[in-house]
C-alpha cells in the first residue's frame, strides 16, 4: 500500500521489488503500471524501470497475464531473467507457478530477439565500468544464444584483454568446430 498525497494505492509487486521497499512509514519510489481490464483496474509496482520494462515484455507474450509476470519477476532480478531468456533457459520459467513447458518456450522464442538488444547495451555499459574482458566476451556469447557452458568452452585457452577480440576469436573457434 502506497500513500500518495493522502490517497492510498494498493500495488501488486514482485518479491524482488518488495526487498527494495523501505520500512512502513518511510518514503518509497516505485515505477507503476496500470492494467485496465473490463472488470478491474490493477496497479503493479516496480523498484526499477528495467523490471517494469521486463514486465511489459512478459505480458506481451500470449498466455502470460500480469499475475504470472509478477510471479516470474519474483524469482530473481530482472537482469537474471533477461539472461535466462537470452540463454534459452526454459527450466527457469517452468519453475514459476502458472508457466508450463510450452509457455516457457514461447517466452524464450518471442522475447529472445527483443532482449538481445537490452543485453548488448548492458554488456557495453559493463565494459565501460569494469575491465574483465573474459566475462564480457562470455556475456556476449550468451547474448548471441550460446549456453553459458558453451560460452566458457569456446573461451577456454583464449588470451587477451579486449572483449571484442576474445568474442571474435571464440566465434571463429565455434565456426571451425562446426566445419570439422
Amino acid at each position: 500500500m502506497i500513500d500518495a498525497g493522502g490517497v492510498g494505492y494498493r500495488l501488486a509487486v514482485s518479491a524482488e521489488t518488495l526487498k527494495a521497499v523501505p520500512a512502513t512509514g518511510r518514503d518509497a519510489f516505485l515505477h507503476a503500471e496500470l492494467i485496465s481490464r473490463d472488470d478491474s483496474l490493477s496497479l503493479y509496482g516496480f523498484s526499477s524501470e528495467e523490471e517494469r520494462d521486463l514486465f511489459r515484455l512478459l505480458i506481451s507474450v500470449s498466455g502470460i497475464g500480469p499475475k504470472v509476470a509478477i510471479a516470474a519477476l519474483s524469482g530473481g532480478s530482472a537482469r537474471d531473467l533477461l539472461r535466462a531468456i537470452a540463454a534459452g533457459d526454459a527450466k527457469r520459467f517452468q519453475a514459476v507457478p502458472g508457466i508450463g513447458k510450452r509457455t516457457s518456450e514461447r517466452i524464450i522464442v518471442e522475447l529472445r530477439e527483443k532482449v538481445a538488444g537490452a543485453l548488448e547495451e548492458e554488456v557495453a555499459i559493463a565494459a565501460a565500468e569494469s575491465g574483465d574482458a573474459r566475462s564480457l566476451a562470455r556475456d556476449g556469447l550468451v547474448t548471441l544464444g550460446y549456453a553459458p557452458l558453451e560460452a566458457e568452452q569456446l573461451l577456454d585457452g583464449l588470451e587477451g584483454d579486449d572483449p571484442e577480440t576474445l568474442l571474435a576469436t571464440a566465434l571463429r573457434k565455434a565456426g571451425a568446430g562446426k566445419a570439422a
